[in-house]
């Protein structure tokens, strides 16, 4: 079974878009978020992909109602 892109209730900081990456790519959203701050140096639109992953990114808890 593959792990769809969702953001959990579980382990969240702000939106839960770095817990639900990390769950989906086999890493912990520690390590995550420690990427996303360390892209935060370089230039580029981190932030505004972290915006549009909050919208697109349903919560677990709509993605396992409409299963």
């Amino acid at each position: 079974m593959s792990r769809k892109l969702v953001r959990p209730r579980q382990g969240r900081m702000i939106a839960g878009v770095c817990a639900g990456l990390g769950q989906r790519f086999g890493m912990s959203a520690g390590m995550v978020r420690l990427l996303f701050l360390l892209s935060l140096l370089l230039p580029g639109t981190q932030v505004i992909v972290y915006l549009i992953l909050w919208i697109l990114m349903p919560n677990e808890d709509r993605y396992l109602a409409t299963r």
